[in-house]
C-alpha cells in the first residue's frame, strides 16, 4: 500500500529566497526549509504542505498576510498556469539579485573554492520578447482553467495552440500572447489556430494519437529572417498545402516556411526529413560580421542579443594574442570557436553530435574562417592523449558542456594537459563548482561573470576564467 503523505497547513511563513529551480524558500517552526513555486521573498504566506520529507517541505501558498515589496505585476495572462516565465511576479532587478546569489553559493558551497571580487551579474537590456526560437504544441483537449471547470457556462471550443502544462504531457494551454518573442510570432500562431478551427483541420490528441496537426516553430533573427516549421501527424496534400498556401500569403515575411510529416509517437524531428515548401531551407543570424546558418534542426543560444555579450566575455577571459592553439570542447555549431578564431593562431572544436559539426564546417566555410578545424566524437572519448599529439598541446581550453557539466574522465584530462587558462562557460553553476573542485588542485579562479540569458525564469549562465597556479 501507497503511502500517502498528510497536508498540513503552515502559518505565517516568511518567504526569505528564491532559486532552486525557480522555487521561493521559507523556513517552519520545526526547522525544516519550504520550498514552494507561487511566492516572493519577502512575502508572508500560510502553506499547504504537499510533500514532507526530512530535510523540508514542499507546497504552495494558499494565504498571503503580506505581499513583498519585490513584487511587480506580471505582464502575461497566462502567467500562473504557464509554466515559462516562473518569476515574472518578482521585479527584474530582484531576479538579477537572487540569480547573481544563487551562482556564488553553489561556486563556494559546492566547489569550495576561493573566489576573486565577484563581477556584478550582466542583465539583460530586453526582459521581454528576447527569445528567437518558440515552439508550440496543437492539441484537440485544451487545458481548461479551475474557473472554467466551475463554471456552467458552454466550454465553447476545445483546441489549443500553446504550451505544455507544467508535468502534463498532454495537456496544453492555448496561449493568446506571449511575451518571450518578439512579433509577428503572436500574430502568426493565433492566426494559424483560427484558420486551422475555421477550416477543420485536425488538432493532435496526444494521448489517442490521432489528428493532422502536431506543433509549429517560429524561428527569427535580428538580420530579419523568419522561420516557421509545421510539424504534422500524417500526409494530407490537400489540407498541408491549405495551411502552407495561407501562411505564405498571409505572412509574406516568412522567409523560410518548411514542414515535417511525423508518425512515430514523440514529436522530436531530429531523425525526421525536414522538406522546405517555399524560400530557403535556413535563415541567417549575425554577429560581429559573422553570419551563421541555421537550419530547423540547428542549435542557435536562443537569446540572440545576450549571447553575444556572453561570446564577448568569454573572448575577454580568454585574453587571446593571436598565437594561442585553442580547444573549444563542446564546440555544438562552433559558434565560440569562429567569435574567437581572429584572436587566436589556431582553433580545434570538439562535439559529439555529427549535424552540429556539418554545419560549424559549413559556416567556418562561409565566413572564411580557415584557422578552425571542428571534430566529431564523444568527448570523453576523443579528448585523449592521442588527439592532443595528432591537434597539438593547447595553450587555452574553452568548455561550454551541456546541463551535466563535464565528464569526469575530461576533467582529467584536462589536468593532465595543463593549459595555462581554461575558460568555463556553464548554463548549471551547480555542475560546474563539482567541476571546478576538481580542477582546483592545478587551478585557480581568477574571474567569474554570470550573465542572463533568461529574463522572468531562473536560468543563468556563469562564465568562469581558471589560470594554472
Amino acid at each position: 500500500m501507497s503511502r500517502r503523505t498528510k497536508k498540513e497547513i503552515l502559518t505565517n511563513v516568511e518567504v526569505v529566497d528564491a532559486g532552486a529551480k525557480g522555487k521561493v524558500v521559507g523556513k517552519a517552526e520545526d526547522g525544516r526549509v519550504i520550498f514552494m513555486p507561487n511566492a516572493v521573498p519577502g512575502d508572508i504566506v500560510d502553506v499547504q504542505t504537499l510533500k514532507k520529507r526530512k530535510a523540508y517541505y514542499e507546497g504552495k501558498a494558499i494565504v498571503f498576510h503580506k505581499l513583498s515589496d519585490k513584487r511587480t505585476e506580471p505582464e502575461c495572462q497566462h502567467f500562473g498556469v504557464c509554466g515559462g516565465c516562473k518569476w515574472q511576479n518578482m521585479g527584474y532587478e530582484h531576479q538579477l539579485y537572487y540569480k547573481q546569489k544563487e551562482v556564488t553559493n553553489n561556486l563556494t558551497r559546492i566547489g569550495h573554492i576561493e573566489l576573486p571580487e565577484v563581477t556584478p551579474i550582466l542583465g539583460c537590456k530586453e526582459p521581454y520578447f528576447y527569445r528567437n526560437k518558440m515552439e508550440f504544441s496543437f492539441s484537440d483537449s485544451r487545458w481548461l482553467t479551475v474557473e472554467e471547470i466551475q463554471s456552467d457556462g458552454d466550454l465553447g471550443d476545445r483546441n489549443a495552440l500553446g504550451f505544455h502544462i507544467p508535468g502534463m504531457w498532454d495537456k496544453i494551454l492555448d496561449i493568446k500572447k506571449c511575451h518571450l518573442q518578439a512579433d509577428p510570432s503572436n500574430a502568426i500562431r493565433n492566426a494559424v489556430r483560427e484558420f486551422a478551427i475555421a477550416n477543420d483541420l485536425e488538432f493532435f490528441n496526444t494521448r489517442n494519437q490521432h489528428g493532422l496537426l502536431r506543433t509549429m516553430m517560429i524561428r527569427t533573427s535580428s538580420t530579419g529572417d523568419i522561420m516557421v516549421m509545421i510539424q504534422f501527424f500524417k500526409e494530407d496534400k490537400a489540407k498541408r498545402e491549405l495551411l502552407l498556401n495561407y501562411l505564405a500569403e498571409t505572412f509574406p515575411e516568412i522567409t523560410s516556411l518548411q514542414y515535417v510529416v511525423n508518425e512515430k509517437a514523440n514529436d522530436t524531428i531530429y531523425d525526421q526529413d525536414v522538406i522546405c515548401y517555399k524560400g530557403q531551407d535556413h535563415i541567417f543570424e549575425e554577429m560581429e560580421g559573422l553570419r551563421f546558418k541555421i537550419n530547423a534542426k540547428s542549435f542557435y543560444q536562443t537569446n540572440s542579443e545576450q549571447a553575444y555579450e556572453l561570446y564577448k566575455i568569454t573572448r575577454d577571459f580568454a585574453g587571446l594574442s593571436g598565437s594561442e592553439l585553442v580547444y573549444d570542447l563542446y564546440t555544438g555549431t562552433g559558434t565560440i570557436a569562429q567569435f574567437v578564431a581572429k584572436n587566436a593562431k589556431k582553433v580545434v572544436g570538439v562535439e559529439a553530435v555529427p549535424d552540429a559539426i556539418l554545419a560549424a564546417k559549413e559556416n567556418a566555410q562561409l565566413n572564411g574562417i580557415d584557422n578552425v578545424d571542428f571534430y566529431v566524437g564523444d568527448m570523453k572519448n576523443v579528448f585523449n592523449q592521442d588527439f592532443i599529439n595528432t591537434h597539438g598541446h593547447p595553450d587555452v581550453i574553452i568548455t561550454d558542456p551541456p546541463r551535466d557539466g563535464m565528464h569526469k574522465d575530461v576533467v582529467q584530462q584536462i589536468l593532465n594537459i595543463a593549459p595555462e587558462k581554461v575558460v568555463y562557460v556553464s548554463c548549471n553553476s551547480a555542475t560546474q563548482a563539482r567541476d571546478l573542485q576538481l580542477l582546483d588542485e592545478q587551478y585557480k579562479v581568477t574571474r567569474t561573470q554570470a550573465v542572463d540569458m533568461f529574463p522572468q525564469t531562473h536560468h543563468v549562465e556563469n562564465v568562469v576564467l581558471l589560470e594554472r597556479r
